[in-house]
Parts: structure tokens; sequence; C-alpha cells
């Protein structure tokens, strides 16, 4: 748990960083959060074997422009992803992660946005569970790789006095299995507000 504070506490210090050397437009400190869907995907998984699953992600970013219409958007959320199995117990995964996205923004117009980048994703918990008759067994998991690359798409819209919304998707490249050749990877949706400072 340390070393999710640690990694947390280095983003934000990245993200205060970039805020302050911005020279060309004052950007802004924001928070945003909303839910996850997520699944997992690849060669090596069934469609019929899983189905999204409903999480949840939280954090703080900030903006440092590079032009009128471009703009710089590193970010520290938590977030919530794995799957869910409809087998007879209802089995699911539940993986917690630390994400740094690093996106870049480009705006057509003043409210409308797209987006993309890079994302670093460091594991935080790892858990199985299911239902047995009537009783949810649950148990840690070593099972799960320590951290995750992946790449975030999306598209956005800025509302009046300083709110957001978006949609993104979150495409993993890393497999999530530790010593398995398994390409087994996290993907998944969100839908999220904000709201800039």
């Amino acid at each position: 748990m340390k070393k999710v504070f640690l990694i947390i506490a280095l983003g934000l210090g990245m993200v205060q960083l970039s805020q302050a050397q911005s020279s060309e437009k004052p950007g802004g400190f924001g928070v945003r959060g909303g839910a996850n869907l997520f699944n997992f995907g690849g060669d090596d998984v069934s469609e019929n074997s899983y189905t999204n699953r409903v999480g949840f992600h939280v954090g703080g970013y900030t903006m440092l422009f590079m032009t009128d219409r471009l703009a710089l958007e590193p970010g520290v959320y938590y977030s919530v992803k794995g799957t869910q199995n409809d087998d007879f117990v209802d089995s699911r995964a539940i993986l917690g992660y630390v994400d740094i996205p690093v996106l870049f923004r480009l705006y057509p117009s003043d409210g409308f946005n797209v987006f993309a980048g890079p994302q670093i994703s460091f594991l935080a918990s790892s858990k199985f569970e299911g239902d047995f008759f009537g009783n949810t067994v649950s148990y840690d998991s070593e099972a799960i790789k320590e951290t995750d690359i992946g790449l975030v798409l999306g598209l956005g819209y800025n509302l009046p006095k300083g709110f957001n919304v978006q949609a993104s998707y979150d495409y993993g490249f890393t497999p999530i299995f530790k010593d398995s050749d398994a390409d087994v990877y996290n993907r998944g949706f969100k839908l999220s507000a904000g709201y800039t400072f």
C-alpha cells in the first residue's frame, strides 16, 4: 500500500510541475470520476466466457495548453477494472489500479475535444470472488502483473462553469497474468464527469 501512495504522490507532483511550467496559456487543475465497464480481451479470451464488469474511477488532472487548440493532460486516477464470468458461481475478477495517463487533447471547437495518449497502470489490489450457496467467497491473488501499459482514446465536451464530460476506451497492451503466455488484456470503457478549477 505504501508503494501505491508513493505512486500517487509522484503523479500529483508531475501534475503540479507541468502546471507550473505552462507559459503560453494557464492550465487548470481538475477532478474527475465516473463508471468503468471493463472486460478481459485478447486472442485467448473466448467471447462467451466473460462479460463486462462495472467498476469506477476517481482522480485528478491538470491541463497544460501548448497552443489554443492543443493541450497536454497528465492525470492520476484510482480505477477498478476486471471481468465477470457467467458460470454457476458468478465468478469475477476485481482489479484495482493506479492509472497515470498522459493525454493529448485537440479542440476543433471551444467545447468539443478528442484525445489520445499512453497510460501506465500500477496494480493496487487483485481479488477473485465467487458465490457459493448464498455466500461470497473471495481471495487475494498474486497472479496479476504489477504494471499494465495501454492506450487511451476518447471524446470530451466542456460544459459551462468548468464542468466537463467524456467517454473513453482503454486498450491494454500488456498481458495481465504473470508466468503465462496467454493473450489476455484489460480492455474497457470509461464514462466520466469532471470539474476544472
